[in-house]
């Protein structure tokens, strides 16, 4: 029997999907919302499951609103329940219960799926990944008695791990088949810079080496055998080798993928009652003018603004200046813009020490993008420079005097 239900059904209740609901009400939207989600937790935060939530065994997960706060605000929440299917003609969806749901608008934040090891023994017990509260759960689990891990791949998620596991006594090796880390995600710079500060912490690290079987003892992880040939003896192993977009019930509902869910500057999928968010979404980047699918919470609940926003009457593009963040030990990365066709860098360094400070990626004489250590005032700046179009010359940028490119911005 369809449902009876009529207003706003989103799917996915990740950062995205959760500032969707949030930013509906907070606009005076009085239909129904209805938040789905796969995961049997109330909506909590993310980035501490690499690093806060493994600290001590008990540590609870961070929830983005309380469970009282949906009540409050009519906001119906389906917890552990998947959508199996999009009955596009009738606005409907189907739930793995069986239930159906009608909809006037669908919001799809469905975000990603860890990309799976292949090689030999990828599926022995032992070998972790990190997306969900139930994944930090099996790692957080699996570090008591632990002595040597290996983490295979050099991004965000396993770099914050490896420094993560450091500091908790283990042994880390991190193994990147690229000849540097963090390769698509900073410059070369900045990935030197974050490679010194591990290295420092006692984190071995591979790059320019690939993984070829991952081998058993009595039934679990033992060792890494290495494309050359080395082995290296581990307790447990986190594949952070990157994520996929997780369209499959967009695909067969028959909406357009484009390396995610294709959507328009108004968020909207080829069916305009129906708006993808997130990790899930390639979206129009007016800068770069090509589709994009970027994976960071700030484009998550940015886009989620702008999309609540079109729900509730107010028809908006989404034009937010893309910035990231990393907390890799005591090392906070943030990265302003999108450096991708830049033509030359200029990097600063603290005055204090001579460390790397931040790196300022400009094509011609047009700012695209900054990447700062800790340096949280001179990101938030950066943002500010880039959404209003503003580029300080060459000169004062290398003079590295934050307080003289405010009054720049200012003036």
């Amino acid at each position: 029997m369809a449902g009876v239900l009529r207003g706003t059904v989103i799917v996915g209740a990740g950062h995205g999907g959760t500032q969707a609901a949030v930013n509906l009400r907070e606009n005076g939207y009085d239909r129904p919302v209805t938040l789905i989600s796969a995961d049997a937790d109330f909506p909590y935060h993310k980035p501490p499951l690499s690093k806060s939530f493994m600290k001590t065994p008990d540590a609870p997960l961070q929830p983005l609103r309380g469970p009282s706060f949906f009540d409050d605000t009519a906001i119906t929440t389906r917890l552990g329940t998947r959508v199996t299917g999009i009955d596009r003609a009738a606005r409907r969806i189907t739930l793995s219960t069986g239930e159906t749901l009608d909809y006037e608008a669908l919001v799809l934040a469905t975000g990603t799926v860890a990309r799976k090891l292949t090689v030999p023994g990828a599926d022995l017990p032992g070998v972790h990944h990190l997306r969900t509260a139930e994944d930090a759960r099996a790692l957080r689990g699996a570090l008591d008695g632990a002595r040597r891990a290996v983490i295979v791949g050099g991004g965000f998620i396993g770099l914050e791990a490896a420094a993560m596991l450091a500091a908790r006594g283990l042994e880390v090796t991190v193994v990147e088949l690229a000849e540097r880390l963090l390769g698509r995600a900073a410059s070369a710079q900045v990935a030197a810079a974050i490679a010194a500060d591990l290295e420092g912490q006692g984190v071995t690290l591979l790059t320019g080496t690939g993984v070829a079987a991952l081998e058993a003892e009595a039934g679990r992880i033992a060792a890494v055998r290495l494309g050359d040939g080395r082995a290296l003896p581990c307790d447990l192993v986190l594949a952070g080798i990157g994520a996929v977009p997780e369209v499959g019930l967009a695909e067969a509902a028959g909406l357009e993928i484009d390396n995610g869910i294709r959507v328009d500057a108004r968020l909207a999928t080829s069916d305009l009652a129906i708006f993808a968010i997130g990790d899930c979404c390639a979206f129009p980047h007016a800068a770069s003018g090509r589709h994009l699918r970027l994976e960071s919470v700030q484009n998550a609940t940015d886009q989620a603004r702008a999309v609540a926003r079109t729900i509730s009457g107010t028809e908006t593009d989404f034009a937010a200046v893309p910035w990231f963040w990393s907390d890799i030990g005591e090392t906070k990365l943030q990265i302003a813009g999108l450096a991708e066709g830049s033509d030359r860098s200029l990097r600063i360094a603290a005055p204090d020490t001579g460390a790397l400070r931040a790196v300022y990626h400009l094509k011609g004489d047009r700012l695209l993008a900054v990447e700062t250590l800790n340096s949280a005032g001179e990101h938030m700046l950066a943002r500010r420079m880039l959404a209003l179009g503003k580029t300080p010359d060459a000169a004062l940028i290398e003079a590295g005097d934050i307080r003289a490119m405010k009054a720049f911005v200012t003036g």
